[in-house]
């Protein structure tokens, strides 16, 4: 669809119109794209810490952190970060030393 028969189209539809509708999935689509563009600059930000970088790594795939030292995936996650192997080490060993400073019930 051109830009000028969307706004055509904009310019004319009633309210709850499939028009209108369909304008409100694009601008949320839009929104979509540039929200995980923005997380993937932030994932390989240097103003971001390794904490921070992994954190947004996290959200972007809705995983976690493996805890193991040797998972296959902490490769993928120092590649997508930017940061090295120690760094996301670094972020282990600071994940694991807070899990067991919390008193267990």
């Amino acid at each position: 669809m051109t830009a000028s028969r969307r706004t055509f189209e904009s310019s004319f539809a009633a309210p709850g119109t499939v028009a209108e509708f369909r304008l409100q999935v694009q601008r949320a689509e839009q929104e979509r794209v540039a929200l995980r563009d923005s997380e993937l600059e932030a994932q390989v930000s240097p103003a971001k810490n390794p904490r921070e970088r992994i954190e947004v790594w996290e959200r972007l795939h809705a995983l976690r952190l493996p805890r193991a030292s040797n998972h296959l995936l902490l490769a993928v996650i120092a590649k997508q970060t930017q940061l090295t192997m120690g760094e996301v080490h670094e972020e282990q060993v600071r994940r694991a030393a807070v899990r067991n400073s919390k008193p267990h019930p």
